[in-house]
């Protein structure tokens, strides 16, 4: 299969926004896993709708993130998709 020169960007970021940059690993503390986190990714994961994640990265600052990789990945225009790698780290699905 031959990508188009107009859809390659649009693979490449949804193939970071599923499996992150392996040369810039991002680390997860527990602690960030808040109520509110929780309740953000878990809605965002059934729902299939990611257009919170702005709002997951400020609840993730909030409860401490300091991780450039996971809060610039969420306000990032994506394209983002269930199986989102924050998300899944957020809901532990690692």
């Amino acid at each position: 299969m031959r990508l188009l020169s107009a859809e390659r960007p649009i693979v490449t970021n949804l193939i970071r926004d599923l499996f992150g940059n392996p040369f810039r690993p991002v680390s997860f503390s527990p602690a960030w896993r808040t109520s509110t986190v929780l309740a953000l990714a878990s809605q965002m994961y059934e729902l299939r709708d990611f257009s919170a994640l702005p709002i997951l990265a400020d609840a993730l600052q909030d409860a401490g993130c300091d991780s450039t990789g996971v809060l610039d990945h969420c306000r990032g225009a994506g394209p983002h998709a269930r199986g989102c790698r924050v998300v899944d780290l957020v809901l532990g699905k690692e």
